[in-house]
């Protein structure tokens, strides 16, 4: 297995976050929240780390780590852009969003920009089908969202529109 070496510098920060838990199986989610919400994504790094700590093969962290939504295995902008894409959403206009952000960002669903500030991603549903059109950042909502709307929330992230 190739490793980053940016990897290497983080492994002592990993080591610290895996060893704070108790070196069973039981923990493994934990600690895989711990570290997506502290990186953004799980390293690779860190989930052989987790494999050796709780004595549970890598295949079998892979696994639970592929299986979950919620857990990235490719790093993640440092604003997360949520399309929701269900029926509702999608009947108002959530197309639309994507290609405008598209425009905006240079990115399309699954992407993140080169300078790790923004992905964009597409969700089957939010559960907020009364507010659609619906995109979320970093678990903001943002409600009956209008393609003018979105250059206002990339500015509220910190980010400069730019068509690429």
């Amino acid at each position: 297995m190739q490793i980053n070496p940016q990897e290497y510098a983080e492994a002592s920060r990993y080591e610290s976050l895996i060893k704070s838990y108790p070196g069973r199986p039981q923990y493994i989610l934990a600690i895989m929240q711990d570290l997506q919400k502290q990186y953004n994504y799980l390293p690779r790094l860190a989930l052989t780390m987790i494999s050796s700590h709780v004595g549970v093969p890598v295949s079998k962290i892979y696994a639970m780590a592929s299986f979950y939504k919620a857990f990235s295995l490719t790093p993640k902008g440092r604003f997360v852009f949520r399309v929701c894409d269900g029926t509702a959403c999608h009947i108002k206009g959530s197309e639309t969003l994507l290609d405008q952000l598209y425009q905006h960002l240079g990115i399309k669903a699954g992407q993140t920009t080169e300078d790790g500030q923004f992905s964009l991603e597409t969700v089957n549903c939010l559960g907020a089908c009364a507010l659609a059109p619906v995109v979320v950042v970093n678990g903001k909502v943002y409600g009956k969202v209008k393609p003018g709307d979105l250059e206002e929330i990339i500015r509220e992230c910190g980010g400069q529109c730019h068509v690429s």
